[in-house]
């Protein structure tokens, strides 16, 4: 007998991050554990609901790896007097913080299994905060499955 799918949603809301690369698995997991252990196979997907940060999945051991990809994104994505943009609206770092969030995106979706998110041994969630001053984000999380 097959067993219906289900879903549980809850919104997060993360701390203000300096400008840079966060590792925020462990407070995500925390905050959805109880939903999570509920489900054998399902799909959770995480949706930020903001243009100037970006979620994305990658080492989640050295913190030089989240250094570094802060560097490469500020020499692609330059902010100041000499760069090209016109929307300056809440400061020089405002349309950079738009494009990081669109080249790294705003979703992500990880694959659950015997109730745990199943990634790789090095994974791990990352926020990316693009401004200066950043404030607190929501991240809408939605489980699918079994």
């Amino acid at each position: 007998m097959a067993t219906a799918p289900k879903w549980a949603q809850k919104t997060i809301t993360l701390p203000p991050h300096k400008r840079g690369c966060h590792l925020v698995t462990s407070k995500i997991v925390r905050e959805i554990e109880h939903d999570l252990s509920g489900f054998n196979c399902g799909l959770a997907h995480l949706f930020l609901q903001h243009t100037s940060a970006s979620l994305t999945i990658n080492e989640n051991y050295d913190s030089d790896v989240r250094d570094d990809t802060e560097t490469f994104l500020n020499r692609v994505v330059p902010e100041g007097s000499s760069a090209p943009w016109k929307h300056t609206l809440e400061g020089p770092d405002d349309m950079p913080a738009h494009i990081k969030s669109s080249m790294l995106g705003c979703a992500l979706t990880i694959p659950i299994t015997n109730g745990k998110l199943n990634m790789g041994t090095w994974q791990g969630i990352w926020l990316c905060e693009h401004r200066d001053h950043p404030s607190s984000r929501r991240v809408v999380v939605t489980l699918n499955g079994i």
